[in-house]
């Protein structure tokens, strides 16, 4: 699609919400529609970030540190997400960060789009600032953590979406509530391309780096209650043990991303199904417009459409989806009996918003695979993900050098820059990042993070301050 919209169209998903009705008329038109809508086509212009942090009342150790629900929608006040408080206008702050919610209380920030990473840090930076002083007016304190160490997994969000993914995920151990409760992610999002060879290069790069840029910002090794075992992302590691037709899409087999993720979509699982046609309500991959970050999947990748409080926040109305069937399934009529519907657009538009791959593509392109950093942290990766995809020529260097690893997910989570290889990757990465970052400041930022790369040490919060 051409580029001829305001900037804050350009990064839209393509999956707002549907016109009544709809329904495909084969599988080959639901795949030709995912392919449209996922990978919107315009030259790379904009760039934004989603952010999370775990949330407290009180001390973190403490028994029901966990933000009651009523008192956190009163410290947000207008800017509080529908979830939580179905009348709410759901504001942007006022550097256009929209507020949403994870199921175990974790906040995060959507930031609009910007054309610059410096802009994009300046304005979401000022956000994270008044979100926090506004939960403090209340007590509630946010905490820079990509895993909670210390308290179980507990779902306070009760609405039907998470009822259906924690029952699905509860048959796969005890990683799925760990994920909705316990993780938190930095997410940085970019354009998909101007045509199908630049959206093709662009997101082979951004799988190429993933496992060396995962090492790069490794700081989760420890999650109350997951399995044994020394893991330098406890919180990726969460995904990975997860449902890896939903997580781990074989994108090393796709020759196009854009065919090969349209099939992959309609041949995953359903996670829920509501009830009735929903033509006309549902927000995909982007609920808010001009976001660059799906709320649908946001930092952990659990929470819904922004505005989705179907059956009202506090009721949990049964979604469950019939086990192991398709969205394939559903659409060929296999379903008849269980479901009684056929699916139509906007029912396969809340579908793509349960896919939660490493990169996921809404439109625009979420990199998903990067911890919740620890104080301003979250900064070095959107510098380092605008820098390496700030031209063609960059998106061919990156990933040439991340070649060596770019099938080392595994490793990656395990080990982080305990391995050598992964460790010798991030540093070449972050030091070309830095040769082309846009200002000095981040130039310094990036140099700084391939030095302690160099000396194999995590992110840490006195790098950047305490932060949020």
């Amino acid at each position: 699609m051409a580029v001829t919209a305001s900037p804050a169209d350009v990064l839209r998903s393509g999956l707002d919400v549907s016109e009544p009705g709809g329904e495909f008329t084969s599988r080959a038109a639901a795949e030709a529609y995912v392919g449209k809508v996922c990978f919107k086509q315009g030259p790379p212009l904009l760039i934004g970030a989603e952010l999370e942090w775990l949330t407290a009342q009180g001390e973190l150790s403490a028994t029901n540190s966990r933000p009651d629900l009523t008192v956190l929608a009163d410290a947000l006040g207008p800017y509080a997400p529908r979830s939580i408080s179905p009348d709410s206008p759901a504001d942007p702050l006022p550097g256009g960060s929209r507020v949403t919610l994870e199921p175990g209380g974790q906040i995060e920030l959507s930031s609009a789009p910007f054309g610059t990473a410096a802009e994009l840090c300046e304005r979401l930076r000022a956000d994270t600032t008044s979100l926090r002083e506004l939960l403090e007016s209340r007590g509630i304190r946010t905490i820079s953590g990509a895993a909670d160490a210390v308290r179980l997994p507990l779902r306070v969000l009760r609405l039907p979406r998470y009822r259906a993914m924690e029952e699905s995920f509860a048959g796969l151990g005890p990683f799925g509530a760990l994920m909705m409760c316990n993780t938190a992610a930095t997410q940085v999002s970019v354009d998909a391309g101007a045509d199908p060879a630049e959206i093709a290069a662009r997101w082979r790069a951004l799988y190429a780096v993933g496992p060396a840029l995962l090492a790069a910002f490794a700081c989760s090794p420890g999650l109350h209650t997951a399995p044994p075992g020394a893991w330098a992302s406890q919180r990726m590691r969460a995904w990975q043990r997860l449902d890896q037709l939903r997580t781990r899409p074989p994108v090393h087999d796709w020759a196009d991303p854009i065919t090969g993720y349209a099939r992959w979509a309609l041949d995953v699982p359903l996670l829920c199904v509501r009830p009735g046609s929903a033509a006309g309500t549902s927000r995909a991959a982007n609920s808010t417009p001009g976001s660059t970050n799906s709320t649908s999947g946001s930092a952990n990748g659990t929470s819904g459409p922004a505005d989705d409080t179907s059956g009202s926040a506090g009721t949990e109305a049964d979604w469950c989806a019939p086990p192991g069937a398709t969205f394939a399934d559903w659409l060929c009529g296999a379903l008849d009996d269980e479901i009684g519907r056929r699916p139509d657009r906007s029912d396969l538009d809340y579908h793509l918003t349960t896919l939660f791959p490493p990169v996921r593509a809404a439109g625009h392109l979420e990199v998903r695979y990067i911890d919740a950093q620890p104080g301003d942290g979250w900064t070095v990766p959107v510098h380092a993900i605008g820098a390496l995809l700030s031209s063609a020529e960059t998106v061919k260097e990156a990933t040439a050098l991340a070649d060596p690893t770019a099938s080392a997910w595994s490793e990656s989570a395990r080990r982080g820059l305990a391995d050598p290889e992964l460790r010798a990757t991030a540093v070449a990465l972050l030091e070309m990042a830095t040769a082309h970052a846009e200002t000095p400041e981040a130039a310094g930022e990036l140099a700084a993070a391939a030095i302690r790369c160099r000396r194999g040490d995590i992110p840490t919060a006195a790098e950047f301050g305490a932060g949020a």
